[in-house]
């Protein structure tokens, strides 16, 4: 195999990368938990966006549930965002395992 080929492929597919990370930034996911009273979106690169908490489920005297959806929301949101960027770079590297990517 031609080094300088596979050299220019590497960095084409470098420069597909970089771009998709980009655009990552635009994509994203949204999450209900709570059944639907806590929603949460993030971006392709694991960013949350927004936070919305439905007022009934506002309790002073269960503050303990209200923590727990909403922490349970983002966590979704994070894991659902991570995988779109996954599957957007396997799209790229056709599953080379490819490390460094903070993925």
């Amino acid at each position: 195999m031609n080094l300088n080929k596979l050299m220019k492929q590497a960095q084409k597919m470098q420069e597909q990368m970089a771009k998709t990370q980009a655009e990552l930034e635009d994509k994203t996911v949204e999450v209900q938990a709570a059944g639907g009273k806590v929603t949460v979106v993030a971006n392709g690169s694991g960013d949350v966006i927004s936070i919305k908490i439905g007022k009934e489920i506002v309790d002073p005297e269960d503050v303990e549930f209200l923590e727990e959806a909403v922490l349970s929301g983002v966590q979704q949101a994070i894991a659902q965002g991570k995988e779109l960027a996954q599957s957007e770079m396997t799209k790229i590297t056709g599953g080379l395992g490819v490390t460094g990517l903070g993925l």
